[in-house]
């Protein structure tokens, strides 16, 4: 029986190649791509539920991708590593299932194990196509290698709506994607680094911050009514009890939902 895949798609935790790159994967499995899922680690040490949890989630995905199969490879949540012992686990992997596309997540991401899976697989694709790296295994590298976007977060100067400088390319980026996928729809979410209730004056300003956005974006080309702009104030913090100034800058930010 041929094993062999289209495409191999790769996650540091459960949930990242259907909040990832989903939608790819189900319309290349409508067009009859044979595709695997390898979901790094269980996500153990995530804030909000558990890693049984997340493991019945992502079989259930699995079901409605249609994919071939997921398998979880249990490294550490946090800790794994782009050393020899992980990299020669995923090198058998993608010799096994020969894909022509791996996906893999995103080059730069605020979440380490982002970045970290990224570096592992790209550097794991490299190896597998040499030959004298001894696996018992014929050789095989993918033709292509793609990094499902997360977008980061737009930030702003504390107390105000002014988008920082840094961020200014985050939003031209997020143009770009949107000006490319012309049937996308968003809804800009503003919010604030601050303690106790959600007060009014929370909620108007994280809402000036979605705004910002949303102008930017208009003054990039983007059609009006395909954004929408709310502000949630301090209701949903990366960080409900930031112990460090860049805790407080996460939380200060503008994030996008697809709709």
């Amino acid at each position: 029986m041929d094993k062999q895949l289209d495409i191999l798609a790769f996650g540091s935790h459960p949930d990242d190649v259907e909040l990832g790159c989903g939608a790819t994967i189900a319309k290349q499995v409508s067009m009859g791509s044979k595709v695997g899922i390898i979901d790094l680690t269980r996500g153990e040490l995530g804030t909000r539920g558990s890693a049984d949890i997340r493991g019945e989630e992502a079989e259930l995905a699995a079901q409605i991708l249609g994919v071939e199969f997921r398998y979880n490879l249990g490294f550490r949540d946090g800790f794994f590593q782009n050393d020899e012992k992980h990299q020669m686990e995923l090198v058998k992997i993608i010799r096994e299932y020969r894909p022509r596309i791996v996906l893999a997540n995103a080059v730069r991401d605020r979440h380490p194990d982002h970045k970290k899976g990224s570096d592992l697989v790209s550097t794991a694709c490299f190896l597998a196509g040499l030959h004298k790296i001894e696996t018992g295994q014929e050789a095989w590298r993918p033709e292509l290698i793609y990094h499902y976007i997360q977008f980061e977060e737009i930030e702003f100067y504390r107390g105000t709506s002014s988008i920082k400088k840094k961020s200014e390319k985050k939003v031209k980026r997020l143009a770009d994607f949107l000006a490319l996928n012309a049937i996308v729809k968003i809804e800009i979410q503003g919010h604030v680094n601050a303690k106790g209730k959600n007060t009014p004056s929370n909620v108007r300003l994280s809402k000036k911050r979605a705004k910002r956005v949303l102008k930017k974006l208009i003054q990039n080309g983007i059609d009006k009514d395909r954004l929408t702009a709310v502000g949630l104030g301090n209701s949903a913090p990366v960080y409900p009890k930031p112990k460090h100034s860049y805790e407080e800058q996460a939380n200060r930010r503008v994030e996008i939902m697809i709709k």
